[in-house]
């Protein structure tokens, strides 16, 4: 009677056991049975350049052999962006407001927004030239930051400071994702000028290396969202805690039926 009931009670416990557990196929990534120790698979891919917009965040830097004017436009001291705080930066970089220009001294308002770093780089050489002649600008972006939540270990958000960034990159930056984090079903929200638009992203799939959306943007928010397993193992020791009472009011009932 007591072993009957011993297996009975078993039972429910060892199939949640069975429902938690994570199949090996969904916690790889980029899973290719041509990758090879030997012969690298190349993947074509080509970052899509990044056009600068309202509220974004730059830090301009003049280099002259004229000090004097150099420090005029060099609002951003070097030792704020070794130090790499956000705030910091923020305070002493160049705001784009919402007319996409900056207000940069003595030269006044230079409309950056719709151009690339690059692009912008020479808008500004081309106005800092009228007032320091041989003088080298550059321009950096920096309020690239981007959102990972979910099933991740340090969910949060992180700056980039190398100026590109790529999925695996910032989901490595929030400490990779959990055993019950979605390797399959990753949502990318990216914000356009029409809203926020959302992709899903799979990646255990090696396609993922020369999908458009691999290399984030500035602002984009990644969401990991949890595996039904997570569920039901979070279940398994509420449903354990109740079979560990039937068992002992059946236990109960049966000692009290022998005496």
């Amino acid at each position: 009677m007591l072993n009957h009931l011993s297996r009975l009670r078993l039972w429910p416990l060892v199939l949640l056991w069975l429902a938690a557990c994570v199949p090996q196929s969904r916690l790889v990534y980029l899973q290719n049975p041509q990758y090879s120790k030997q012969t690298p698979v190349a993947v074509a891919n080509e970052p899509t350049p990044y056009h600068i917009q309202p509220n974004d965040v730059l830090s301009v830097r003049v280099q002259s052999a004229q000090p004097a004017l150099n420090d005029i436009f060099n609002v951003t001291d070097g030792r704020t962006l070794s130090n790499g705080d956000p705030g910091n930066m923020f305070l002493a970089g160049y705001s784009v407001d919402n007319e996409g220009n900056i207000n940069l001294p003595t030269v006044g308002r230079v409309k950056l927004a719709g151009l690339t770093l690059e692009q912008a780089q020479q808008t500004i050489q081309r106005e800092i030239t009228k007032y320091a002649r041989d003088s080298n600008v550059l321009v950096k972006l920096l309020s690239f930051k981007v959102t990972v939540l979910g099933d991740v270990k340090a969910p949060g958000r992180y700056f980039i400071y190398n100026g590109q960034a790529n999925v695996l990159e910032a989901l490595g930056m929030a400490g990779d994702l959990t055993e019950f984090g979605n390797r399959q079903n990753v949502k990318l929200v990216r914000q356009t000028d029409k809203g926020s638009a959302v992709v899903l992203l799979d990646l255990t799939d090696p396609n993922i290396l020369a999908s458009p959306y691999y290399y984030l943007l500035p602002n984009d928010a990644l969401y990991v969202e949890p595996l039904r397993a997570r569920t039901s193992r979070a279940n398994a020791s509420n449903f354990a805690l109740v079979f560990a009472g039937i068992s002992a009011v059946v236990l109960v009932l049966n000692y009290i039926k022998l005496l």
